[in-house]
C-alpha cells in the first residue's frame, strides 16, 4: 500500500523522486509507476499494477459504448503515461501533466492505499484542512450509523 505524505521538489528537468517505501513488488510499482491526471481532484493519480487492474476491472464492468466508460477510458488510459524510475528512483513527469495539474516546484506525495497523488504543495496545503474536517463528519456518521444498527437501541 501507499502510506503517508511526503514533500519533494521537482528539478529542472521536472524529475521527482518517489519514496523508496513506494518503489515495491507487492503494490505493483517496482520498476515504475502508472500516471494520469486524476478522476476526482486537481492533482495527478500513480501507482502501479494493482491500480490499473482496479481501474480495468471498473472500466470493464460498464457496457461497451456507454458514455461513463468512454469517459473513463478517456482518461485513464487516454491520459495514462508510464513512468520508469531512473537510478536514483526518480520519475519525469511530462510537461503536459504538470500543467494541467497545476503542478509548480513543491509538490506533496500522499500515499491512499493502493494509489496515491501528486499534489502542488500550496494546492494540497488550501484542500487539506477541509478533507481532514469531511473524514471527521464520515468517521462520525459512520458510528452514528453503526450504534443506530445494534441490538437494544431502537432510535
Amino acid at each position: 500500500m501507499f502510506l503517508g505524505t511526503s514533500e519533494k521538489q521537482l528539478d529542472g528537468k521536472r524529475r521527482l523522486l518517489i519514496p523508496q517505501e513506494f518503489r515495491t513488488a507487492a503494490n505493483g510499482a517496482e520498476h515504475g509507476v502508472f500516471c494520469f491526471f486524476s478522476v476526482e481532484s486537481d492533482c495527478l493519480e500513480a501507482g502501479g499494477d494493482k491500480l490499473m487492474a482496479e481501474y480495468v476491472a471498473m472500466i470493464e464492468a460498464l457496457p461497451f459504448g456507454d458514455d461513463w466508460r468512454t469517459a473513463l477510458e478517456e482518461t485513464v488510459y487516454g491520459g495514462q503515461k508510464q513512468l520508469a524510475y531512473d537510478g536514483g528512483g526518480r520519475i519525469t513527469l511530462p510537461e503536459s501533466l504538470c500543467e494541467e495539474a497545476g503542478l509548480g516546484e513543491d509538490v506533496v506525495i500522499v500515499g491512499m492505499g493502493p494509489r496515491f497523488q501528486i499534489w502542488d504543495r500550496a494546492r494540497w496545503n488550501d484542500r487539506k484542512d477541509d478533507r481532514r474536517a469531511l473524514a471527521r463528519k464520515a468517521m462520525r456518521e459512520r458510528g452514528d450509523t453503526a450504534r443506530r444498527g445494534m441490538p437494544g437501541n431502537d432510535q
